[in-house]
């Protein structure tokens, strides 16, 4: 936007959402009464980015850190916001973030620990993890989600890993961007290729030849079997 400072970044934003959120609800779950007491809105959206909330759904994530996509870069990746297709312009969008710009504050061992930590710690009794990796820059996750809305969960992670990086960090303000991006996994088929996307994000950003040796993700944890150790 024109009167932001340099350095800082929102959102990408999409002009044409609420005609997209009102098309995927026709084909959505319809949520019962309990499921929207707990919190979940189905199809919605918050200004930003296209949402997907239910219970018992399995989601691939996406978030980045707060100066990822900075203002005075802005001509470089708002061009992808006006690609017709909704999953070639994400997809544009996390190739740029791949690029790893920005301050890249969980390439730093200690808040890329923070973040992994908090992840797991309500692994397999809030939410279950199928796969996660931790970018310089930004987060993959997929996730079963189970009774706590999706929304919610980011931003117990958000609010939490952003007090103890910017501790670690000396700083203040503003460390995770605003918003997320989120994909309802189909089937098997996309639920494989997804967290296959996931795991090798870090080679194919050329970070590291073997994915398994990318210290802050889940493809080191799997077994010869492709199972996750516990």
């Amino acid at each position: 936007m024109p009167n932001e400072p340099p350095g800082q970044s929102r959102p990408p934003s999409n002009p044409g959402l609420r005609q997209l959120i009102q098309s995927k609800q026709q084909f959505a779950n319809v949520l019962d009464k309990e499921a929207r007491s707990a919190g979940f809105r189905g199809g919605h959206e918050r200004g930003y980015l296209p949402h997907y909330d239910a219970p018992n759904v399995t989601q691939l994530v996406t978030f980045n850190l707060a100066d990822a996509f900075p203002v005075t870069r802005r001509r470089e990746w708002e061009i992808f916001l006006r690609l017709p297709n909704a999953s070639e312009s994400r997809r544009k969008l996390e190739e740029w973030l791949d690029r790893g710009l920005g301050k890249r504050w969980l390439y730093q061992t200690e808040v890329a620990a923070v973040v992994e930590s908090e992840l797991l710690c309500q692994h397999r009794h809030q939410y279950a993890l199928r796969a996660w990796v931790i970018m310089p820059n930004h987060i993959h996750i997929v996730l079963d989600v189970w009774q706590t809305p999706l929304s919610k969960l980011i931003k117990q992670w958000k609010g939490a890993t952003a007090v103890a990086a910017n501790r670690l960090l000396g700083r203040s303000g503003k460390f995770w961007q605003e918003d997320y991006w989120d994909t309802l996994i189909k089937d098997e088929k996309h639920l494989s290729k997804s967290i296959s996307y996931v795991e090798n994000n870090p080679t194919k950003a050329k970070l590291i030849l073997n994915p398994k040796g990318w210290v802050w993700g889940s493809a080191r944890r799997r077994n010869d079997y492709g199972k996750l150790a516990d």
